[in-house]
């Protein structure tokens, strides 16, 4: 009769990415050559039930033949981006009979999976170019929110909006979660009127500023998202960076760059002859979010009150978590 398997030691996670990793651990030459299974076992790092290998959002266990270390694990199927996780491992010996002479599970390793990778978000921007819609044209870009913001920022901030870090809103996996710094901007506007919309989850003061101050040739346009929040309308997230400023060296390695004056989202065309003005345009079917890299002051624009009556809360983003069901603006990679 075969004796028992050794534990295994010394796990090591290598290679992660956003729906995938390598792990890889040490065995004794004897079981090397005996193990014809693995078994893989992970859990959500932060599950408080005390069985952790069972728990809901994951296999119970992943079995897998034995292959040279190390082995590469993935699936978005139970592998979320930025997800902190546990995982543990035995080594196994199928007996004739069927039954596996297993060793003991090793010590638990924690590791975090990893942002979409360019790759990903580019599957994201081609899903997204489906549900742009026509090019509206638009003059302004708009920000809303309520009137104690506007007076700390001139109190406080000598009238500068500084830029905020960017929330959990949107794809769990987009790179600026998180991570980049910004101030949002809207540019959408009604089919009727050509201009901004009435009403605002945001607030009920508006600052309005002219868009060749935020969309010129010295600004670089990024795409970071495309989600909805179990509505039938989708948001699509862009970023505008100065050329060689601090938020554009960021997203130039992470996110996908747009022409400027040919994308389905957002677009700046110069003036075709002298004493015209420059062409901006938005797309219709999908809702704009805006984050520009820099401070903003407010004397380039304009602060107002809506003409709204209602503050139609239910449509704010902040922190909204995307629809994972929705097969328009998920992609086989996680949320």
């Amino acid at each position: 009769m075969d004796g028992p398997l050794t534990t295994p030691c010394n796990i090591q996670i290598c290679e992660v990415s956003c729906d995938s990793f390598r792990i890889m651990w040490d065995m004794n030459p004897e079981d090397t050559a005996r193990a014809t299974h693995f078994f893989i076992d992970l859990s959500r790092k932060e599950s408080k039930d005390p069985n952790r290998f069972k728990h809901r959002d994951v296999p119970t266990k992943l079995v897998a033949k034995a292959v040279p270390l190390p082995m590469a694990v993935r699936g978005h199927w139970f592998l979320s981006p930025r997800t902190e996780y546990c995982v543990a491992v035995q080594t196994a010996v199928r007996q004739p009979d069927g039954d596996y002479l297993v060793s003991e599970w090793s010590q638990v390793v924690e590791f975090c999976t990893g942002d979409y990778a360019m790759e990903h978000l580019q599957q994201l921007l081609d899903k997204a170019k489906g549900s742009a819609g026509r090019l509206l044209k638009f003059t302004v870009f708009y920000r809303n929110q309520q009137p104690d913001y506007f007076d700390y920022v001139r109190k406080e901030c000598g009238g500068l909006m500084r830029p905020a870090l960017k929330d959990n809103s949107g794809s769990h996996g987009s790179p600026i979660n998180a991570k980049l710094q910004g101030v949002f901007f809207s540019c959408n506007t009604e089919f009727d009127t050509g201009l901004p919309p009435n009403d605002s989850p945001y607030g009920p003061l508006r600052f309005q500023i002219p868009a060749g101050l935020l969309l010129n040739p010295d600004i670089c346009l990024y795409f970071a998202d495309f989600y909805c929040m179990y509505t039938a309308y989708h948001y699509v997230v862009l970023v505008l960076a100065p050329v060689g400023s601090e938020g554009d060296t960021f997203c130039r390695t992470r996110l996908p760059m747009l022409d400027l004056s040919s994308n389905p989202f957002l677009t700046y065309t110069a003036p075709q002859r002298q004493g015209e003005e420059p062409l901006y345009c938005h797309a219709s079917d999908v809702i704009l979010e805006v984050l520009f890299t820099e401070p903003v002051h407010l004397d380039q624009g304009s602060v107002e009150q809506i003409s709204g009556h209602h503050q139609l809360m239910s449509l704010t983003t902040a922190n909204a978590k995307k629809d994972p069901s929705c097969k328009v603006c998920n992609i086989s990679v996680g949320r």
